[in-house]
């Protein structure tokens, strides 16, 4: 991600932004798509977590909570710091601010994106790198392909150009998704569409593949 998207994407998501997630988890919890996400992980026992863009970090907290042995964040913008310390009160998680592609984090068990992949220009660069930090599984939450989100992603763009802000949304194909994952030998194992905008996959490392990511 350019330096100039890079500092709109940290004005966008900002300390306000951050707080009002960590109010919205306290009192709600999960969204649906979040709990999908979660599921789609599998067994986290024992695990290690790495997610991208994991804002506060709440779903780390819920497979720290649900088994796994530790966890990685890897944000873009340092606005979620102050919620994301509130939240963990003392856990053990290692977070990071910095663009992930061009961060050098080593391989997790399980890697995830909620709702990150439609904020990056090149979702086979994301993808890929993910895929190749993946051990076991991979899991992520898109927008479902249709033309109407389309077009209201074109009109959030015009809203942002008119903002004097550089920060874009993306629909990227699936297709181009699956092919960066399976590149980095991932299969797809499952697809679960949410309402009428998102959708969750879940791939996972070929036996044959198992090393490639060590």
């Amino acid at each position: 991600m350019g330096s100039c998207c890079s500092t709109d994407y940290r004005r966008f998501f900002n300390r306000k932004f951050a707080a009002r997630d960590l109010r919205r988890y306290r009192e709600d919890g999960l969204s649906k798509t979040a709990r999908d996400l979660v599921a789609l992980c599998g067994s986290v026992d024992g695990a290690t977590i790495l997610e991208v863009g994991g804002g506060i970090g709440a779903l780390q907290l819920e497979l720290l909570e649900a088994g796994a042995l530790r966890a990685t964040n890897v944000e873009l913008s340092g606005g979620y710091e102050d919620a994301a310390a509130e939240l963990f009160a003392g856990r053990d998680v290692e977070r990071r601010i910095a663009d992930f592609v061009e961060a050098d984090v080593p391989p997790h068990d399980v890697v995830l994106m909620h709702r990150v992949v439609c904020c990056y220009p090149d979702a086979a660069l994301l993808v890929g790198t993910a895929a190749a930090r993946t051990r076991r599984r991979l899991a992520l939450t898109v927008p479902q392909q249709r033309r109407w989100i389309g077009w209201g992603f074109a009109a959030i763009n015009a809203w942002l150009r008119l903002s004097r802000c550089g920060f874009r949304t993306y629909l990227h194909p699936f297709g181009r998704i699956d092919a960066a994952a399976s590149a980095n030998g991932l299969r797809l194992e499952e697809r679960r569409r949410r309402g009428l905008i998102w959708e969750s996959a879940a791939w996972s490392r070929l036996p044959e593949d198992a090393g490639v990511a060590e």
